[in-house]
C-alpha cells in the first residue's frame, strides 16, 4: 500500500522559505500550505513554491483537516501561542530555536509538549551541521581522548538584518544575542558536553547602544559535567564574517571546526619512542551546510511516519534557553548561576 502524503503547513516566510524548500525536496511530504503576516511576501512565496493554500492567519490554516504537521518558523515571541495551538489542532510540529524566551514560557511549552501524542521537534539546526557532527563522532570515538575544555562562539552582525523590513522585532528585550542566536553555540556546546552546572558571565552594550535594549556582546564561562570547563562567545555587532568556530580540547587531541569552511582540523598525540613528540594536524574534508534544513526535515518526517522517538525533544530546546537564561542573569547581576532544567 502506497503511504499516505504527510501534509505540511510552514508558518513564517522568512526562516520558513528554508523549510519549505526542505519539505519540497522529501519524497512522501507535501508543502500543503504556508502562512505569513505580510500579503505581498506571501504572495510571492505561494508563487515561488507553488502553494495554492496560503494564509495571513495562523489560526486559519491549522483549521485545515487535512494538515498533518507544521513547522513554526514565526519570530521566537509568538512560539508559546503558536505551539499550544497546534497541539490543540492535534498537529505534529517542528519548532525553530529557540524555544521560547522566558523561563514561564518555556515552562509551559513542555507541559503542553509532555500532556500531548503528538511528535514535538525544536530545530537545533547545528546537530545537523555536518562539520559538528563530525566533531562530536570523533569525541564519541574517543579520537581526542577525555574531554577538557569546549568553547563555541556566535559572531554575527546583525546590522543588516536590524535594517531589513520586519527586522524589529529582534529588538524585543525579552530575546537578547545570548538567547535569539547564541543558543546555536549553547545548544552545540550542551550535546558535546552535557548541560552547563555553573554560569559566569559578562556583557558590553557599546556598538548597538542605540539599537537594541540589551548588550550585544557577551562571554560566559560555565563548568560542565566531569569537570570539563568551557567558553561561549556571543556577539551580534562583531564586525567580521559570520562564523561558529568552535574548539574542542581533550587530554589526547584537538578538534577545531565551525559552519563555514570544507574541513576540521585534527590534531592528535602520537607518542613515538626516541623522538620529539607534538600532535601533528590532519584536515578533514567536510561539506559546507550550515544550515541543513533539508536534513532536519527528513529527520523529522521520517520521526512521524515510522514513529520513531524525536533526539532533540523539547526537553532538549528548553534546556539549552535555560543555559541561555542563566548567561543574562548572570550577566546582569554579576553572580555565578546555576541553571534549572527539565527533565
Amino acid at each position: 500500500m502506497e503511504q499516505k502524503l504527510l501534509n505540511v503547513g510552514v508558518i513564517g516566510g522568512g526562516m520558513g522559505r528554508g523549510h519549505a524548500r526542505a519539505v519540497k525536496n522529501t519524497h512522501g511530504a507535501c508543502l500543503y500550505a504556508f502562512c505569513d503576516n505580510d500579503p505581498e511576501r506571501l504572495e510571492a512565496l505561494g508563487r515561488e513554491l507553488g502553494v495554492d493554500r496560503l494564509f495571513t492567519d495562523y489560526r486559519e490554516m491549522i483549521a485545515d483537516p487535512a494538515l498533518d504537521a507544521v513547522i513554526i518558523a514565526s519570530p521566537d515571541q509568538l512560539h508559546r501561542e503558536m505551539i499550544e495551538a497546534c497541539l490543540a489542532a492535534n498537529l505534529h510540529i517542528m519548532c525553530e530555536k529557540p524555544l521560547a524566551l522566558t523561563h514561564e514560557d518555556v515552562e509551559a511549552i513542555v507541559k503542553a509538549v509532555k500532556a500531548s501524542d503528538r511528535k514535538f521537534m525544536v530545530g537545533q539546526i547545528c546537530r545537523y551541521t555536518p562539520g559538528f557532527v563530525r566533531a562530536k563522532e570523533l569525541i564519541e570515538h574517543g579520537a581526542i581522548g577525555e574531554l577538557t575544555f569546549v568553547e563555541s562562539e556566535y559572531a554575527h552582525d546583525y546590522i543588516n538584518v536590524f535594517a531589513k523590513k520586519g527586522g524589529s522585532w529582534r529588538c524585543d528585550p525579552l530575546r537578547s544575542g545570548v538567547v535569539g542566536g547564541g543558543c546555536h553555540a549553547v545548544d552545540l556546546l550542551r550535546w558535546i558536553a552535557g548541560d552547563p552546572e555553573e554560569v559566569m558571565a559578562y556583557g558590553v552594550h557599546k556598538t548597538f547602544a542605540d539599537v537594541t535594549p540589551y548588550d550585544d556582546t557577551h562571554v560566559a564561562i560555565m563548568k560542565f559535567p566531569g569537570g570539563v570547563i568551557g567558553k561561549v562567545f556571543v556577539s551580534i555587532s562583531c564586525k567580521r564574517d559570520y562564523t561558529m568556530r568552535s574548539v574542542f580540547y581533550g587530554t589526547r587531541g584537538t578538534i577545531i571546526c565551525d559552519n563555514t569552511s570544507p574541513e576540521i582540523t585534527l590534531f592528535r598525540q602520537e607518542l613515538i619512542p626516541g623522538e620529539d613528540n607534538h600532535a601533528l594536524p590532519v584536515k578533514l574534508p567536510i561539506d559546507i551546510n550550515n544550515h541543513n534544513a533539508e536534513g532536519e526535515f527528513k529527520e523529522f518526517y521520517d520521526i512521524i511516519t515510522n514513529d520513531k522517538p524525536v533526539k532533540t525533544t523539547v526537553q532538549e530546546g528548553a534546556n539549552t534557553i535555560e543555559a541561555c537564561l542563566a548567561i543574562m542573569e548572570s550577566a546582569d547581576t554579576g553572580k555565578l548561576v546555576h541553571p534549572r532544567y527539565f527533565d
